[in-house]
């Protein structure tokens, strides 16, 4: 009988060795055969280190070097036509980043994730033909350790769900082409082994979407299991709960349904369909997405509620989802609070949870170390509620008695007096606001951090940075310019560092896509701010130019995404406290000579729940806070915020109630369609969709910007638009920034020449 699982596990490394790998391989320093062997070393650890922490069914094929959807387009020959004369690795890393020759396949957000997936390309015209290379070589080399394995899928409607037709159309339709591509596949694994788990992740049936494709549910998964019966298929989802789908699979002959009572505690009412049907229940009860420690009190209430239902010898312990969206293991953290520490369980700590879970729920033997584990976990739990490093009177206060909660001014009054007093042209040029993270600045902020070298020697590190980045804008010829964020590790963590209530690991990397890493720093108590956080890099800067700089801020909501949020507090009342903080900086910065302030909002959308229901409350609190965030700016205060790639078209109403005097999108690798939607609905403000992508290392030509540029001209007027690449620079090198920026401001002179 097998008592636990966990749905995915981290593949970067605990040390982000895949992560330092790829980008040799792709700087020319190893040859693949090299980066194949630090994955397979890789894989391995991960392997016997969840073997030896008690997990009975392990997972193979949720390692990927960049993507697991990528993964699976290259699984299914879902190659777009213009990659067609590359192979193996040429091919996969193109697909993703792009070369010389072809843009990068686009990419997005992993449903309310931060972790981005390459999006498919389909089209009716295409062949398709399986590639089953990496699934069959993965578990080879499980089994050579001594592990058997389950074999991880992203199922077809999924997967079919996430892609984009290229020939117009709905991906549905082409089911027919890529199910048996699928049946080929599982027949393929049949031969393995004489009993072989495959977990077919299907978290599409955790969203709204799901619901048009029940009829196709049944019908595929009964095709499946009739491929052979020593297959035992796992149909997963995650995220938020799958009711509809779950009444739907157990009437298929699938062997079980894994669940998510973390983000889907209506899942509960699926019991007692799965209890007559007398299917396994994989039961998500430690939460892959957060990062404090189970309360395995709570827990075995759970998991007893459960067995009310399904009886203990068909319930597999399990994560809500794969553990790719935490962090490693705390053992590298040797800075952290203790007290805060002894809060906090990592992806290798949550392998132990539900190995003592499955202990106390299946009555095995708990030694005497298993019986000191739970009495800590009850003690800490009790700590944490009553511990003085969460409650902040003053903060709560100031939360209850505020009272203004937005801008004073409309926005046609507001860009009046702006564009009188900034007096910029038409396609205004800017960017996002980072430049490239130097070894040399990574190195200075590294050693300031460390003591290695004191604050003299950083700050002239930092200044003679942001001088080179303003000769640089003031050379390339854009309009508005930014400082570069030199002194700023992260987006999110740099606020965080300078917020009361805020905690931060040394090693607590998560992927976000391919080699690109952030660690997310968590919210454990009431937010403040002790003092200004961006005011005096920003008044440098501004003192080394005669042109506008931009003062770079990252909203309440973003902040709020991208942390590890405190579990024990509604999250709009933490998002009104980090608001209440942003909106303190805005005013200091206004009042020392900054006349644009940019609020990113790069989270807004990914925080949206997956269900309609759910959205309303969190649209409310969300909207309120960027508006509370703002609402310190005066109306000659231009406010910009940014936002990442996504669908705009069912919130578009509440960016305009954002009411942000610009906003700023990514849309390079979709050319107007995102943009359509602004004009659709008579947007009134301004906006600065990206004129090409920062993803890839290419530089993009003069005539292609100028063609992005017109097509964006298609949909709004000149007098509307900024132009502006994709998203910040960070990640790119200087050889690579400073002539894409060139060609952008060519192109924009040339049609401003053309155009009057």
């Amino acid at each position: 009988m097998i008592k636990n699982t966990v749905v995915g596990y981290p593949r970067i490394g605990e040390q982000r060795e895949l992560k330092k790998a790829l980008e040799l391989f792709w700087n020319k320093e190893i040859d693949f055969k090299q980066l194949e062997e630090k994955a397979k070393e890789l894989k391995q650890r991960h392997w016997n280190y969840q073997k030896s922490s008690g997990i009975e069914l392990i997972s193979t094929n949720d390692f990927s070097y960049y993507d697991n959807i990528l993964d699976t387009s290259i699984l299914l020959g879902a190659i777009p036509k213009r990659f067609k004369d590359l192979e193996k690795e040429e091919l996969y890393f193109a697909m993703a980043r792009g070369n010389k020759d072809a843009v990068a396949m686009e990419m997005t957000k992993w449903f309310n994730t931060n972790y981005h997936y390459i999006v498919p390309e389909l089209s009716i015209e295409d062949e398709y033909k399986l590639n089953s290379s990496k699934i069959k070589k993965e578990y080879q080399e499980a089994k050579q350790l001594g592990i058997k394995t389950k074999i991880n899928l992203i199922g077809p409607l999924t997967y079919l769900s996430l892609a984009k037709r290229v020939d117009g159309g709905d991906c549905i339709e082409l089911l027919n082409k890529i199910k048996p591509l699928y049946e080929e596949l599982l027949k393929e694994i049949s031969t393995y082994e004489d009993e072989v788990f495959v977990q077919i992740d299907e978290p599409i049936f955790a969203t709204d979407k799901g619901a048009i494709l029940l009829n196709l549910l049944k019908n595929t998964y009964d095709d499946f299991c009739q491929i052979s019966p020593n297959i035992k298929i796992i149909v997963t989802t995650y995220f938020d709960h799958s009711i509809e789908a779950t009444k739907v699979l157990v009437h298929t002959p699938i062997y079980g349904i894994g669940l998510d009572f973390i983000a889907g505690i209506e899942n509960l009412q699926s019991l007692e369909f799965i209890e007559k049907s007398d299917k396994k229940l994989f039961a998500g009860v430690v939460n892959g997405r957060n990062i404090w420690k189970n309360d395995l009190e709570k827990t075995i209430i759970t998991l007893t509620n459960i067995s009310n239902f399904i009886k203990k010898d068909n319930i597999v312990i399990s994560t809500s989802c794969s553990l790719l969206h935490v962090p490693y293991t705390l053992k590298y953290e040797e800075k952290l609070d203790l007290e805060i520490k002894s809060w906090l369980s990592f992806a290798n700590e949550k392998l132990e949870e539900i190995n003592i879970l499955s202990k106390i729920f299946f009555c095995q033997n708990l030694n005497v170390n298993d019986k000191k584990k739970i009495k800590e976990n009850k003690e800490i739990q009790r700590n944490r509620r009553n511990s003085n490093k969460i409650h902040d009177k003053d903060t709560q206060n100031r939360i209850k008695n505020n009272s203004k909660f937005s801008r004073t001014e409309p926005f046609e009054e507001r860009i009046k007096i702006q564009k009188e007093i900034l007096k910029y042209p038409e396609l205004t040029t800017t960017t996002i606001g980072s430049f490239p993270q130097t070894p040399e600045i990574r190195k200075a902020r590294r050693e300031y951090k460390n003591g290695s070298i004191g604050k003299d020697s950083y700050e002239k590190e930092m200044k003679e940075y942001i001088d080179y980045s303003i000769k640089v804008q003031e050379e390339v010829g854009l309009d508005i310019l930014v400082h570069g964020e030199p002194e700023r590790n992260d987006m999110v963590e740099y606020f965080g560092e300078q917020l009361k209530g805020y905690g931060f690991s040394q090693n607590g990397w998560v992927q976000s896509y391919g080699s690109r890493c952030v660690k997310p720093p968590f919210i454990y108590g009431d937010i403040s701010r002790p003092k200004p956080m961006t005011v005096e890099w920003l008044k440098y800067a501004q003192s080394k130019t005669s042109k506008v700089v931009k003062g770079m801020l990252t909203g309440p909501v973003t902040i709020l995404n991208w942390s590890f949020v405190r579990d024990d507090k509604e999250k709009s009342e933490v998002a009104s406290q980090i608001a209440l903080a942003i909106s303190d900086e805005i005013d200091d910065l206004q009042n020392s000579g900054i006349k644009i302030i940019q609020v990113d909002e790069a989270a807004f959308k990914e925080g949206y729940p997956l269900r309609n229901e759910k959205r309303i409350n969190y649209e409310k609190w969300a909207l309120e806070s960027f508006k509370l965030a703002v609402s310190s700016a005066k109306a000659k205060t231009q406010i910009h915020t940014h936002m990442c790639y996504s669908d705009f078209n069912d919130i578009i109403k509440t960016i305009e109630d954002m009411d942000a005097d610009v906003i700023s999108i990514e849309t390079a690798r979709s050319g107007n369609k995102l943009l359509k939607i602004f004009a659709k609905v008579g947007y009134k403000q301004e906006v600065g969709p990206g004129v090409y992508d920062i993803h890839s290392p290419r530089i993009p030509s003069v005539e292609e910007i100028e063609e992005q540029i017109k097509l964006l001209l298609e949909v709004l007027p000149k007098k509307q638009l900024w132009i502006n690449p994709d998203c910040g620079l960070k990640t790119r090198k200087w050889e690579e920034v400073i002539p894409s920026l060139k060609n952008m401001v060519v192109a924009v002179n040339k049609i401003r020449q053309e155009r009057g």
